[in-house]
């Protein structure tokens, strides 16, 4: 390899790791009617946070944007997209939810109910360097009963070529005890767009663990994934990072190489049976009334390529602000 290429990728190798050290541009909340808040990034449409419709079941981030505007998840349910793909209408997006709460299943739900219900918009502030979106909701029973109060911050910062969302999530018991049976079907996740899945798309997902592809992935411990594709030129990486500070960490992958992309710490009994481990052991995480439990996840949107060293750089970055 001549020496002037050589320096060329350590250049590159360095602006990605500082690329995303600091925010680069402004973010900026705005209103759309009662269900939906719009958030753009150097006036541009970055995601906007759908909430409250009789058609959704939790709330959810859509469209993800990159940089040039290409779409990053699948349109379906909300926007028609020629060729796409039509599964599993309740993967919408960016979302969080879970399927076996005190035996409510909020994960596969088409429609209400159940439903998580936004009850407040506590903090939206938009700024220079980075936007703050807070708000308060209640996972609703069928009957329409609170069983858990949901606390979300979620942290937007942006740069040249990066877009990341920190996802800060507390869930308490309200006034009864609640317990969340061992499921495959959780929990932080979006549904990539069809260009970046693994099975017939130009997706390929790698792990902190130096696993690759979906089927090495599905259902292990990492204590980050990430999936990297490429359409018309431009190649993009979306990486799922988990804190150490969240529940049962280092968190099981509900990866799928049809394009849902999950994290879920919950399923522990389930993914080890799956995956051969010998003396599986049940998780089914319990909270007494008043009691809570923190999930925190960050997602990077880079266009370009990063490598695993790169990526874990930028995790080690993350954990230890």
């Amino acid at each position: 390899m001549a020496r002037s290429h050589r320096l060329s990728l350590v250049v590159i190798s360095v602006f990605a790791l500082l690329a995303l050290g600091a925010s680069q541009a402004e973010v900026k909340f705005v209103r759309q009617g009662e269900t939906e808040i719009k958030v753009l990034v150097d006036g541009k449409h970055f995601t906007s946070l759908h909430y409250n419709r009789a058609d959704l079941v939790k709330p959810v981030f859509f469209p993800i944007y990159s940089t040039k505007g290409t779409l990053l998840v699948r349109g379906y349910p909300f926007l028609e997209v020629e060729g796409e793909s039509r599964d599993h209408p309740h993967h919408a997006g960016v979302f969080f939810t879970y399927d076996d709460v005190n035996g409510i299943g909020f994960w596969n739900a088409p429609k209400p109910p159940p439903q998580i219900v936004v009850k407040e918009i506590k903090r939206l502030e938009g700024g220079k360097d980075k936007g703050i979106l807070q708000f308060v909701a209640e996972w609703n029973a069928p009957s329409g009963k609170p069983v858990l109060r949901e606390d979300r911050t979620v942290t937007i910062t942006a740069g040249r070529n990066w877009r990341a969302m920190d996802f800060q999530i507390v869930l308490t018991a309200v006034d009864t005890t609640v317990r969340f049976a061992d499921t495959k079907e959780g929990m932080f996740a979006l549904r990539v767009a069809d260009w970046l899945r693994e099975r017939g798309g130009t997706g390929k997902y790698f792990s902190s663990e130096g696993t690759e592809t979906a089927d090495q992935i599905w259902g292990r411990r990492a204590k980050w994934v990430a999936l990297s594709g490429e359409k018309e030129g431009e190649r993009v990486v979306i990486a799922m990072l988990a804190h150490p500070s969240s529940v049962n960490f280092p968190p099981y992958w509900h990866a799928r190489n049809y394009g849902l992309f999950s994290v879920n710490p919950l399923g522990q009994w389930r993914f080890q049976t799956d995956t051969g481990v010998e003396n599986p052991q049940y998780l089914n995480l319990t909270l007494e009334p008043g009691k809570s439990c923190l999930f925190r996840y960050k997602l990077i949107f880079y266009e370009g390529q990063l490598s695993k060293e790169q990526v874990d750089k930028l995790y080690q970055e993350w954990i230890s602000q």
